[in-house]
């Protein structure tokens, strides 16, 4: 059976302007991973060397579903996500391009990524954001828990 929309079913702005607002469907895929950091120059104790294990969830949208009923396959965000946080995120340390404790780590060939922003929450969630909206999918959201109750979330207008 086909329902059709009657007048009512709109969302009240379509009723008011008369313009019927798009059907969006949106997904959420988490993913897990552990690194390390400092803020250089914090005030608090985050200037210490301290790692999380921490959870990142993208949320992807589309207005149609494809063939297959879907937004997207999750495993198809995962794999993509997962190739980049294993890359670069991962198991690693993570630094302000000007932090000097680098050298020693190059001399004793320590894995970190050096960044041009600091190593926040909030720059890490839009490091992920970028990579994903590069791959081609139609990212609306990326959060990042550094802790059960702490997150930051990146977003396009």
């Amino acid at each position: 059976m086909i329902k059709t929309l009657t007048k009512q079913t709109y969302p009240l702005s379509a009723q008011t302007t008369g313009h019927i607002l798009p059907v969006m469907y949106t997904i959420t895929k988490e993913v897990y991973f552990c690194y390390g950091h400092r803020l250089m120059n914090h005030a608090g104790k985050c200037r210490n060397l301290h790692g999380h294990s921490v959870k990142a969830s993208i949320s992807i949208q589309q207005e149609q579903l494809n063939e297959q009923g879907m937004v997207c396959d999750f495993a198809d965000i995962r794999d993509c996500v997962e190739s980049y946080i294993d890359q670069y995120l991962d198991h690693n340390f993570l630094l302000y391009k000007e932090d000097p404790i680098i050298p020693m780590l190059i001399e004793n060939n320590e894995r970190f990524l050096a960044l041009d922003e600091h190593p926040t929450a909030e720059v890490l969630s839009k490091m992920i954001y970028q990579y994903i909206k590069q791959a081609g999918f139609n990212v609306t959201q990326v959060t990042l828990w550094e802790t059960a109750s702490a997150h930051a979330c990146y977003q396009e207008s």
